[in-house]
C-alpha cells in the first residue's frame, strides 16, 4: 500500500543519516581534540580510570621535584663529609709527622688549630635551604619518595636520611635558665606542662617521676642534645641548637608531635612562655614520658689535640675521628644514590603512565581517518537515498491522471 502521508521509506532514510551525522561528528571531534574519550559521557568507567591516573602523574611531578631537592641536600652534605675526610687527613698528617723527635711541635699544632677551624667552617656552612646534615642539628630527615595506590587508598613513602654529627662541639653552654620539665600520665581534667628548661652547662639528667608524681627535672641542656617527649604510641622530638630557647624546644617538640600524628581532636598542645601544656580530651588515661640524650659532635676531640704534650694520643684520636667522617661520606653516598635511583624510577614510571592513559583515551589517527572518509562516502549516499524516497509519492500522480 502506498500512501502520501507517511512515507517508511523516507522514515527509514532519514533515521540512517541521522546515526551517520552522529558518527561523523564523533569521529571529527576525535580528530580536532585529539582524544577518543574527552569527557566522562563518551565512555565513563574509562574516563575515570584516566582522570585518576593523571592526578598520579601531577603527585609523581611533585614527588620528582622532593627528590631533587633531597639529592641536593645529600650532595652539600656528602661534598662536606668528603671535605672533611679531606682536612683530617691533613690533620692526620700533621700528626705523624709530630711523632718525630727533632721537629716544631709549636708550629704543627698551629697548623692543627688552622685546618680544625676550617673543618669548623666547613660543617657549618654545609647547608642546602637552610637544613644541614652535618652540624647535629638534625637526627634524621624523610625524603618524599613515592606514592603507592591501592584499594585501600593512597599512601605516601618516604626514604630516611640519617644525619651526621661531624661538629667539633662538645656541648658550649646555652642560654642560662631554670625550672623544671614535669612527666606523668594524662588524664582528662589534668594537663600537664613542660616548662623552664635549664640550658647550662656540665652534665644533663633527667629525673625519673613516680606514676602519680608531676614534677621531673631535665637541666644542663646543651647543642646537640636530643629531647623526646612520647604522648601514648606518638614520638616529637627535638635537637637543641646553639642558641635555643626554652621557647624554641618546646615549639620545636609541638610541632614533631603535630607532624608525627598526634590527633589534634584528642589532645590539645598549647604553648605558653617556655612551656607546653598537654591536655587530653579523651577518656583515656594515656602515659607520657620524656627522655633526653647528650649529642656531642664526632670531631669534639679535635679542640682536645696536643701534639706538643701528648703526641702519641692525638693519633690515636685523629684515626677515630677520620674513620666516623669517611663512615659519614660513604652513608650520604649511598643514601644519595638510592635517592637518585628512585627519581630515575619515578621519571619513567611517570612516562608509562602518561603511555597507558594515551592508550586509553587517545585517537587513534589512522583509524579515524579511514572512518572519516566512510561516513563521508555514507552521508552521501543517506543523502541520495532520502531524495529518492522523497520522490515516491509523486510517482502517485500518475494514478490520477
Amino acid at each position: 500500500m502506498s500512501s502520501i502521508l507517511t512515507n517508511t521509506s523516507a522514515m527509514v532514510a532519514l533515521q540512517t543519516m541521522k546515526g551517520i551525522n552522529a558518527n561523523l561528528n564523533k569521529t571529527q571531534s576525535d580528530i580536532s581534540t585529539g582524544k577518543s574519550v574527552a569527557t566522562a559521557k563518551d565512555n565513563a568507567a574509562v574516563w575515570a580510570i584516566s582522570k585518576v591516573m593523571e592526578s598520579d602523574v601531577e603527585g609523581f611531578k611533585g614527588i620528582s621535584d622532593s627528590l631533587s631537592v633531597g639529592s641536593a641536600t645529600l650532595t652539600v652534605a656528602r661534598q662536606a663529609s668528603e671535605s672533611v675526610t679531606k682536612l683530617l687527613t691533613e690533620v692526620k698528617g700533621k700528626i705523624v709527622a709530630s711523632q718525630a723527635e727533632n721537629v716544631d711541635r709549636t708550629k704543627i699544632q698551629t697548623d692543627i688549630d688552622a685546618l680544625t677551624a676550617q673543618i669548623e667552617s666547613v660543617v657549618g656552612a654545609a647547608q642546602f635551604n637552610g637544613l644541614n646534615l652535618v652540624d647535629g642539628s638534625q637526627t634524621s630527615v624523610n625524603v618524599l619518595a613515592s606514592l603507592d595506590r591501592s584499594q585501600s587508598g593512597v599512601t605516601s613513602s618516604n626514604i630516611t636520611v640519617q644525619a651526621q654529627n661531624l661538629s667539633t662541639d662538645a656541648g658550649a653552654a646555652l642560654t642560662a635558665g631554670g625550672g623544671t620539665l614535669s612527666a606523668a600520665n594524662v588524664v582528662t581534667g589534668t594537663p600537664v606542662t613542660l616548662n623552664a628548661f635549664a640550658f647550662q652547662g656540665g652534665a644533663g639528667a633527667l629525673a625519673a617521676d613516680a606514676p602519680t608524681a608531676v614534677p621531673g627535672t631535665l637541666t644542663a641542656l646543651i647543642a646537640g642534645d636530643s629531647i623526646s617527649l612520647n604522648i601514648g604510641t606518638v614520638t616529637g622530638s627535638y635537637v637543641v641548637q646553639q642558641g635555643d630557647t626554652a621557647d624554641a624546644l618546646v615549639a620545636g617538640l609541638k610541632s614533631s608531635l603535630s607532624t608525627n600524628g598526634l590527633s589534634d581532636s584528642d589532645f590539645t598542645l598549647s604553648l605558653g612562655t617556655g612551656a607546653l601544656t598537654v591536655a587530653n580530651n579523651t577518656n583515656v588515661s594515656t602515659a607520657i614520658s620524656v627522655s633526653a640524650t647528650r649529642g656531642t659532635g664526632a670531631l669534639s676531640g679535635l679542640n682536645s689535640i696536643d701534639v706538643v704534650n701528648a703526641a702519641p694520643t692525638a693519633l690515636t684520636n685523629i684515626e677515630a675521628m677520620l674513620q666516623t667522617s669517611i663512615d659519614a661520606a660513604a652513608s650520604f653516598g649511598s643514601t644519595q644514590k638510592r635517592i637518585d635511583i628512585q627519581n630515575e624510577f619515578v621519571g619513567q614510571l611517570t612516562d608509562a603512565l602518561k603511555t597507558g592513559i594515551g592508550v586509553m583515551v587517545d585517537t587513534d589517527m589512522e583509524e579515524a581517518s579511514a572512518r572519516l572518509q566512510a561516513l563521508q562516502v555514507q552521508q552521501q549516499l543517506a543523502t541520495q537515498a532520502l531524495s529518492i524516497a522523497n520522490q515516491q509519492p509523486q510517482g502517485l500522480l500518475s494514478l490520477f491522471r
